[in-house]
Parts: structure tokens; sequence; C-alpha cells
């Protein structure tokens, strides 16, 4: 029998806003009792009783049995989150930087307390996709996990390859409508993505992440010059988070450019829409697809995580309990293009080998394959100096490597 939810919301902007559109669609076994929001002098249409500029008027309420999390703010976010499940509420939460920032101790926090924590809303908007790898491929074992996850940066992509727009103007077609933040650096520069590979690579493999650890280079040095260079190839360019397992207890995070050929799941995933592909070891490939920013589909994956909690639904993390041993790795190396204007560049990140090199005078790009942890050290200044980094698609993992070149040589010998 499902529980009558009483619900305090914190949040009314586009997400809050879709999800009350949502409920008033349906007839739903629940109840918004208040809504806390930053300023009560904006004219809005409900009733203005049902506003609150007091946290503690919501968190502290015995009325109210369910806290749904809807800020932009990961400091405020955690607390009001925190201070919930202390207080024995259940919570749904869509703030992806704040779930992937403190995961590990607020799966600590829902087992002392017995109350559940939901956050579909903050991986990839109406994509199930953390229920799927909770339930579907909990005794998977499970290979990789990449795809688009943000719809914002993936519209301004779509727009310059599809429509020959140029970066400054998809960006801000993506801001008019909505998609991109007026400071869209979260978006273009990774950022986003990141957060919720942090989340997914918890369902995925059990394996906490701390996000500051997961490399993350966006598409804003993106130039003509790479445009044209994808378009020559027959690629197009997609900003793709990636978990992989590199062998039985190593996992590699990343988010970076991706070159995608045709066909690839993600060449025609366009605008808005997001999609997630995974690779497991009896399912094999699986695709998923949907819409990943907007009011309303981001409301309805909230919206699906209240309808659980009627049911007394929470996470399990049953590979994190099972305690498998994996960890997270650095040791891989990276096929990429990656153009530039200074040749210190590419021998401060000391390739390990360089298939392709052009130069002219507008531009130089070379195709090589580089560490991830130089990378990782050198982000900052090649992103200070507009360099453009793309993966190809091919990583090879070091060890792996050294352990075949012992065995040939080995081979050799006898």
């Amino acid at each position: 029998m499902s529980k009558n939810l009483k619900i305090g919301l914190f949040g009314f902007g586009v997400v809050g806003q879709g999800l009350l559109d949502i409920i008033q669609s349906q007839n739903l076994n629940l109840e918004i009792i208040k809504i806390a929001i930053k300023n009560l002098k904006k004219k809005r249409s409900l009733d203005k009783d049902l506003f609150t500029t007091d946290k503690d008027e919501i968190l502290n309420n015995s009325e109210i049995n369910t806290i749904v999390e809807l800020i932009n703010d990961a400091d405020a976010a955690y607390e009001i989150v925190t201070t919930a499940l202390k207080n024995g509420k259940n919570v749904v939460s869509a703030n992806k930087k704040m779930i992937a920032t403190h995961l590990k101790e607020l799966v600590d926090l829902q087992q002392e307390h017995g109350t559940s924590l939901l956050y579909e809303g903050a991986v990839c908007g109406s994509i199930p996709i953390i229920r799927n790898l909770e339930e579907y491929y909990d005794n998977e074992l499970f290979h990789a996990l990449s795809g688009i996850f943000n719809g914002s940066s993936n519209y301004i992509l779509s727009k310059i390859f599809n429509e020959n727009q140029s970066y400054n103007a998809a960006l801000k077609e993506a801001q008019d409508l909505g998609f991109a933040e007026t400071d869209p650096i979260l978006d273009v520069g990774g950022y986003d993505p990141k957060y919720k590979l942090a989340i997914a690579t918890a369902h995925a493999y059990g394996l906490f992440v701390n996000p500051d650890a997961i490399l993350n280079i966006g598409i804003q040095n993106l130039s003509h010059h790479d445009i044209k260079y994808a378009r020559e190839k027959n690629f197009k360019i997609k900003l793709v988070p990636t978990a992989r397992k590199v062998n039985k207890k190593d996992i590699v995070t990343y988010v970076l450019p991706k070159l995608v050929a045709k066909d690839d799941f993600l060449y025609n995933v366009e605008n808005e829409y997001n999609a997630v592909t995974v690779q497991a070891a009896f399912a094999d490939k699986q695709f998923f697809f949907g819409k990943g920013a907007g009011g309303h589909p981001t409301g309805a994956a909230v919206l699906s995580d209240i309808a659980a909690l009627r049911y007394d639904y929470r996470y399990e993390y049953k590979k994190y309990h099972s305690e498998n041993g994996v960890k997270h790795t650095e040791d891989i190396l990276l096929e990429v293009y990656l153009r530039f204007a200074d040749e210190d560049l590419i021998s401060l990140l000391e390739f390990d080998n360089i298939s392709e090199r052009y130069s002219a005078s507008e531009y130089k790009y070379v195709i090589g394959t580089v560490k991830l942890e130089n990378l990782i050290k050198n982000r900052d200044l090649l992103l200070d100096a507009n360099v453009f980094v793309a993966y190809t698609g091919r990583q090879i993992y070091k060890q792996e490597q050294v352990a075949e070149n012992v065995y040939a040589e080995e081979l050799a010998a006898n």
C-alpha cells in the first residue's frame, strides 16, 4: 500500500515549476505542504501562504515526511539534505554537485537513520539510468559506461555541426532557451557531466570517486579549425564522460570531447537530448536515450523518485557493500587529437606516440597517445593556452601493455 507523502519543496525554478506542473496534471497520493524560496516578493500564481524563506519551517515540520531539494547552491543543498536525513525525512534531490561530492557520507547517513535519498533527476534528466544500474545490472560484470550527460553542451554542438552556427551564437541560443546558464562553464567546461559521472560510477561499480579526481576538459576552446577537421574525417564532436574497467580491479574515469564516428550510437543524439551507453559481460552493449535538459524532463525524473518513496524504495548500493576491491586509476594511455599553438606543450605532455602531425600558419594539431595523468596534471595550462583536446576513442591500459610486451619478449627469447 502506498504512503501519503507530505512534501516540503526547496527551490521553485525551472525544475521545481516543471515538477509542480506534472503533479497538478496527475491524480497522485501526495501533497506539497510548503515551498522554500529566496524572494517572497516575486509574483507567483500560487497562494503566497504556500511559500517561505525559512528552511526550518520545512525541516522541523513534523507533518512533512518528504523533502524535495531542487536548488543550485551545493553547500546549502548539503545542509538541507543532511539535516532532513538526520530528522528522519526521506529526500529527493537533483543537485549533482552536492551528491557527487558527499555521496559516501550520504550513503552512511541513510543507513544510520533508516532514511532514503533518491537522485535520478541529478544524472541524465528523464533517463532512469541510476535505477537501471541499481536493479538491472546489480549482478553484472560491468565493463563501461559512457554517453552524453549534458544537454546544454550537446545543444551547442548540434547547432554548430547541423546548422553551421558559430560557437558563440549556439551558446547564446542555448542560454535564451534556458538550457545553459548565464555563466555556462559548468556545462561547456565539463563540470556538470563530471559530477554526474561520479554518481553513475558509484552505482555501476560500487566505487566512490571524488569528482576532483576526474579529468574534465570541455568544449570551451572549440574553434572552427577543430570543426573543419572533424567534418573532413566524417566525425561529429560530442562531450562524452566515460567510466571503464581496464582490468579486474581498476576503473578509469574522464570527461573529454570525443570524435564520434557515424557508427557510434552517440552520433545521432542531438540538441538537448542525453544518452547513456553501457557495456556489460552478459547483456553486452545497451543504449538509453531521452531528454536531459528542461523543466519537464527533469521534473518527471524527480516525480519518479517521489513516487518510489511511496513504496519505501531505497538504493541498496549492493556493489559497494559487496566490497569488490575496485579502485580508481589514472594508469592509462588515451589517443587524442590536440590542436595547439605552442610546440613546448607537446614536449610537456610527453606523448608516448604521435601518429599524425599537421602544421600550418593557421593552426597545428597532433594525434597521439598520452598518459591520462599528464592530461590531469597540465589541464589548466592547456585550457589557458586555448588548446582543444578530443579523445579519438582508443585507449591503452599501460600495465596490460607492459605485460603483453614482456610476454612477447619471452616468446622471442625462447
